[in-house]
């Protein structure tokens, strides 16, 4: 690739709670670097038990107890020493452990996942580390659909998930939040409180442990134009930068931000194409613009790893 200089596969992590959007991410994002140039690894497919045995040991899929943990870190350190790895397969439609897969690394990884910043070995071999965040109520309903449509469960067997889950996910995906380089939050806007696609709001909190972009020259007009930048206190008290991109930007407001941002990244030229689609409630592929800019933050974080720019 005409702009890579880091000898090496890069790596990038997503994690964040079942339903948070991680997979509409990597997706994005793959396509934007090329199909051919990134594989996509669900650090979910790690687990011990299949869906019966979960349910005969009151263990859950959060629970790193679950998880080949131990494996996982050997992959990650396989795959960015360029080793090609044979990963297991965990089948969510049918929730049997399936045959595993011979994985090559290619000049991207894209990990995503429940666990993946749960050990300093894990959290160490990655160049971008981001965590997903909605807010709970759309994850819920997302968690919800997906279930129901895509893996056969039943909303009640859902819901009877999402409350035995409850614990495990605060005592174990939760606090990976705070290795993170960037948490993205979808959220509602408040006069479309039951929107949950295509005009969700979206909050990137910026961590100071990579250069972020520079904005300035397309946020200085304020939120008005559906775009806004502050600086302010995390959960954890630390100062971060946040970038709220509202539902409803305009095209003009949108594509000059996504304008911004490729011309940070001009090595990457060639890789231009439409972004921020994803399959709506309807099945239909839909153009949302938060999801759009958020794809592109992280690419462009991405395409600095690939420079030098972010070596660790």
């Amino acid at each position: 690739m005409p702009f890579k200089n880091v000898d090496r596969p890069i790596i990038l992590g997503i994690v964040g709670d079942s339903a948070s959007g991680k997979t509409t991410l990597s997706d994005g994002i793959a396509n934007i670097l090329g199909p051919d140039k990134v594989v996509i690894i669900c650090t979910d497919d790690y687990h011990c038990f299949d869906r019966a045995e979960r349910a005969g040991n009151g263990l859950s899929a959060l629970n790193p107890q679950c998880n080949y943990i131990d494996i996982l870190e050997q992959h990650v350190q396989q795959l960015k020493s360029g080793k090609p790895i044979l990963k297991p397969h965990y089948n969510h439609s049918t929730g049997t452990l399936d045959r595993p897969e011979y994985i090559e690394p290619r000049e991207f990884i894209i990990m995503e996942g429940l666990l993946g910043y749960s050990t300093r070995s894990m959290r160490d071999a990655y160049d971008v580390k981001v965590y997903t965040e909605p807010n709970e109520d759309l994850r819920i309903k997302w968690k919800t659909r997906r279930d129901c449509m895509e893996r056969g469960y039943s909303q009640a067997e859902v819901s009877k998930s999402l409350s035995k889950r409850n614990t495990d996910r605060e005592d174990f995906v939760q606090p990976q939040r705070t290795f993170a380089d960037m948490v993205v939050s979808f959220y509602p806007p408040e006069e479309r409180t039951q929107e949950t696609g295509a005009h969700l709001n979206v909050r990137h909190t910026l961590r100071p442990t990579l250069p972020h972009p520079d904005l300035s020259p397309i946020l200085e007009a304020g939120a008005k134009k559906g775009l806004r930048l502050e600086l302010a206190r995390d959960i954890d008290g630390k100062p971060v930068d946040v970038l709220e991109i509202a539902g409803n930007v305009d095209d003009e407001r949108a594509s000059a931000m996504e304008n911004l941002l490729w011309e940070l990244i001009p090595e990457a030229q060639h890789l231009r194409q439409s972004v921020g689609t994803f399959t709506d409630e309807s099945n239909k592929q839909t153009l949302s613009h938060p999801l759009a800019l958020s794809q592109l933050m992280i690419t462009y974080h991405v395409v600095k790893a690939a420079l030098g720019h972010h070596a660790i």
